[in-house]
């Protein structure tokens, strides 16, 4: 089985006490507990509210539950519950009555992010200072691309580990990722479709068809409130053009962990864009506006054709959040007349870091002439990342060239100086 180790593996075994894992479906928070925690019983709360013992294959009601639980915290054993937000609020008051036994060790796994968020918001929260919050989400973009640099390179490797963030996709996956994707588009679309509604359903949110409307065209490119809004006011999903009502929508599929925004830079009023903040979602829902291929049959072709099309706009994702990251930046969007850059990385109060990533077998003069004049706008460190020195016709000037070779060096002195600091507290 290939494993991807992760940071966060680190802060769970480091913290001995009660912990709640959360965050979207199939990001792996069961598989961490599983794999790399040390606990005594598991048990599985189903949509019914019926409990089964994972250990011994048992089923219990809600009832028999709670007259075990407190037996069980007694005598110290180490208890996971996932999904415990399927049991009854009164559960919540039942934990913080025993979260005063002295070497108990409670691991709560739940798959919905409004009821974490409403956990960190309440001021009588009953689990606020019992509970370590972990949120689980992709695969960090430097722990993939190192671990998966021992398997492939070059190319392949940054193509495989901008989607292998999704921890689903990671023991399947057979390169070339191109025609792994295809793949799978064609014999799992539905399974995605079905991981939206039960992400939906577990928030305790309706898959309208406004929501659906809005993941489509952010997967078509759309990116701010005003296009969202101009485009499903057109296809009959909202009865004003107006983008003041598509807020709460945004807002909520932000903080389902289903989109993500950035600010723009320079702007005097504060302005967002959004993307999907999963490549694998993003390209389910553009082949959904496009094709409609989990309703309709669609030739594996026309799967691969907006997989090669997609492919580029997610690997400048993933290489400016690789960066973000490994140098402590934050990712924004630059709006500049005729102006449109790849990565833009913002420090404290200004750009630090502005770059083009250029994903294609040829980079001819021309091209790069016009890379030049672009960055050569912005006083800070100029980046073009290339699949391979081989493409570019010549060397740029002023710029500093970003292989996949680089990418990984740089993700791993991030992670090792990570790791250091982190050992170090």
């Amino acid at each position: 089985m290939r494993i991807i180790p992760r940071r966060i593996e680190r802060a769970l075994l480091k913290y001995t006490g009660w912990k709640m894992l959360y965050g979207r479906r199939k990001t792996g928070k069961t598989f961490l507990v599983e794999h790399f925690l040390d606990y005594d019983e598991f048990f599985f709360v189903n949509k019914d509210g019926t409990v089964h013992d994972r250990l011994s294959n048992d089923k219990m009601t809600y009832q028999e539950f709670m007259r075990l639980f407190p037996r069980l915290v007694k005598e110290k054993r180490r208890i996971v519950i996932d999904e415990f937000h399927r049991l009854p609020e009164g559960f919540l008051d039942l934990l913080h009555a025993y979260s005063t036994e002295q070497d108990s060790q409670v691991i709560l796994v739940t798959s919905t992010m409004w009821l974490a968020q409403r956990l960190l918001s309440m001021r009588e929260s009953p689990l606020l200072g019992i509970a370590f919050l972990v949120k689980i989400g992709l695969i960090d973009e430097r722990e993939i691309l190192v671990e998966l640099s021992k398997e492939v390179k070059g190319k392949e490797l940054i193509e495989a580990s901008t989607y292998l963030r999704e921890p689903m996709l990671v023991p399947a996956y057979k390169p070339p990722l191109r025609d792994f994707l295809t793949g799978f588009f064609s014999s799992s679309g539905s399974f995605v479709s079905e991981l939206v509604g039960e992400t939906f359903n577990e928030e305790g949110h309706e898959l309208t068809r406004v929501y659906l409307g809005i993941m489509m065209e952010v997967a078509n490119g759309k990116g701010t409130s005003t296009e969202l809004s101009s485009a499903l006011f057109s296809r009959g999903l909202l009865k004003k053009d107006n983008p003041g009502t598509l807020q709460k929508y945004l807002t909520i599929l932000t903080k389902m962990g289903i989109l993500r925004k950035f600010l723009v830079q320079g702007k005097r009023r504060k302005k967002f864009v959004y993307r999907h903040a999963s490549p694998l979602l993003d390209l389910h829902f553009y082949l959904e506006g496009k094709y409609a291929y989990t309703e309709l049959e669609t030739s594996v072709e026309f799967i691969r054709k907006a997989v090669d099309y997609k492919l580029p706009r997610h690997v400048e994702d993933f290489i400016a959040d690789l960066l973000a990251k490994a140098y402590g930046l934050r990712r924004v969007s630059v709006e500049l007349p005729e102006l449109e850059l790849d990565v833009a990385l913002q420090g404290f109060n200004r750009l630090e870091l502005v770059g083009e990533v250029k994903w294609k077998e040829r980079v001819k003069r021309e091209e790069l002439r016009k890379i030049e004049e672009k960055l050569s706008r912005f006083d800070c460190r100029r980046v073009l990342v290339v699949p391979s020195e081989d493409v570019l016709e010549r060397e740029p000037e002023g710029i500093e060239v970003l292989t996949p070779e680089d990418l990984v060096e740089i993700a791993r002195e991030s992670l090792e100086k990570t790791l250091k600091s982190e050992g170090e507290e």
